[in-house]
């Protein structure tokens, strides 16, 4: 039976998240207010941490050089001011926080490439009692059966 604070907490999760690993190079769209204005301003850089992410708490930080210094922002990835995250570049690493990328500039920064579906990677399911995997696996079996369709015709 789950308690108030843990209901309080499953409320207050967005329901479809992309599923964001370190070394992914993202696209965050955050609402930024100016006054009495509202705009969505991207930011663009390397997933260096990833924290909680199974929680209401999942946190990524994302870093990036700018004029020559390198910055670094949090994320809260529930949070109403983050409009949403996109996949640009998926990395291949073997750590969950990329430390040593802020002493590397350069060539030494450098990741190797993975491929992948950046559009199967980036959708949210329509349905949303459907979980991400579920419908990749139905595009897959779509895919297949096309072929046999095309063959019997």
């Amino acid at each position: 039976m789950p308690t108030i604070i843990e209901a309080l907490n499953q409320s207050q999760k967005k329901k479809h998240l992309v599923d964001v690993k370190s070394g992914d190079t993202v696209k965050v769209h955050q609402k930024i207010k100016e006054g009495n204005k509202e705009r969505v301003q991207v930011f663009q850089g390397l997933v260096i941490r990833t924290g909680r992410m199974n929680s209401h708490l999942s946190r990524i930080t994302v870093r990036r050089i700018a004029s020559g210094v390198g910055v670094e922002k949090s994320f809260l990835l529930n949070s109403p001011l983050v409009m949403k995250v996109e996949i640009t570049k998926r990395s291949k690493v073997r750590r969950n926080y990329l430390t040593y990328m802020r002493e590397r500039t350069g060539k030494a920064a450098r990741l190797s490439g993975l491929d992948f579906n950046k559009q199967e990677v980036n959708s949210i399911p329509e349905d949303e009692n459907q979980p991400v995997q579920e419908k990749k696996d139905n595009t897959e079996k779509q895919k297949e059966s096309k072929p046999e369709a095309l063959e019997s015709a």
